[in-house]
């Protein structure tokens, strides 16, 4: 595996270049597809208090909405659904972004999130719900959840210069310890669905892209249930898996002609008790007429929550 050295923590770290066999330098650009993954986002708790006393939704990804936006498709994880009622009880562990926080995903120009995640029951059956429709009203495709178990597994295809991409998305849990049942609107892992899915989107896609949101929470290594789900969904067709719930940066790797990413570790989030889970990773990978061909690896700073870019000198805007 591809991984992390001691400097990757550090701000002046590089981008972490890897080119993969067979990319056409001489492919016209309209025929490139430039796409950055983040990881956890999460609008609720202190962040969406430090945007309110702002006054500024947008505010929580304003330092990276000029790169972000560059990209010809953003995806983040979205941790916190959204929604107009107040989550199912007032525990901090138990998130619900506030429907005006959209903004900063759409200042920010994120073109797609994952809703399969740990907390995506945070908010009841109607922060399910809502956090769709909110999404959908406002251009953002999501993956890994819908408002059937069909929708949920069907993902969500985007078309960027004439190259459609399939994002797929799942998690390890979806009941934060709240429910005993499952909902079957949010994917939970499973190999043999994950299979399926893939070959599914792969006929209406030309680019399968797989969420996985799993791990151990602050370890810096992947567990066995990682690399397995990740490099299955490779197998079976993904050329991309992006990783995260562990809050902290992970190793990557290449995989038989994809890229896995196990965990890129926090982008927008309010946890300080460790330094680490204030050190995030963006990907930023090239496609050549549906061919991967380029990787780099950014390391991210998180200062008061807000992200950005490290080691460019550009003060956060967050104070």
């Amino acid at each position: 595996m591809r991984r992390l050295s001691r400097r990757a923590a550090l701000p002046a770290l590089a981008a972490i270049p890897f080119c993969l066999p067979g990319a056409q330098e001489g492919l016209p650009r309209s025929k490139r597809a430039r796409l950055v993954f983040g990881g956890d986002v999460m609008l609720g708790r202190y962040v969406g208090r430090l945007a309110a006393e702002r006054r500024d939704p947008s505010w929580p990804l304003r330092d990276l909405s000029e790169f972000l936006r560059s990209a010809d498709a953003a995806f983040v994880n979205l941790e916190s659904p959204f929604s107009d009622r107040d989550p199912i009880n007032k525990s901090n562990m138990v998130f619900r972004a506030a429907p005006e926080m959209i903004a900063a995903l759409q200042a920010a120009g994120v073109d797609v999130v994952s809703t399969a995640n740990n907390h995506a029951r945070d908010c009841g059956a109607h922060g399910v719900e809502f956090t769709l429709d909110w999404l959908e009203q406002h251009g953002i495709a999501a993956a890994g959840s819908g408002k059937s178990s069909e929708a949920a597994h069907a993902g969500a295809v985007i078309e960027r210069n004439g190259t459609r991409f399939g994002f797929l998305g799942y998690t390890y849990d979806q009941s934060n310890g709240n429910f005993k049942d499952i909902d079957d609107r949010v994917a939970v892992m499973d190999l043999g669905q994950m299979r399926r899915d893939v070959a599914a989107i792969l006929a209406r896609a030309d680019v399968a892209i797989v969420s996985m949101h799993a791990g151990v929470e602050y370890s810096k290594k992947p567990v066995a249930r990682q690399v397995e789900f990740a490099r299955a969904a490779i197998d079976a067709g993904a050329r991309v898996v992006v990783g995260h719930h562990p809050h902290v940066a992970q190793e990557w790797e290449p995989y038989r002609g994809g890229v896995i990413f196990y965990s890129l570790g926090n982008l927008v989030f309010d946890q300080f008790q460790r330094r680490e889970t204030q050190r995030g990773l963006l990907a930023e990978v090239l496609f050549e007429d549906a061919r991967l061909a380029r990787v780099e690896v950014l390391p991210v700073e998180i200062v008061r929550t807000a992200p950005r870019l490290a080691g460019t000198g550009q003060e956060s805007r967050g104070g």
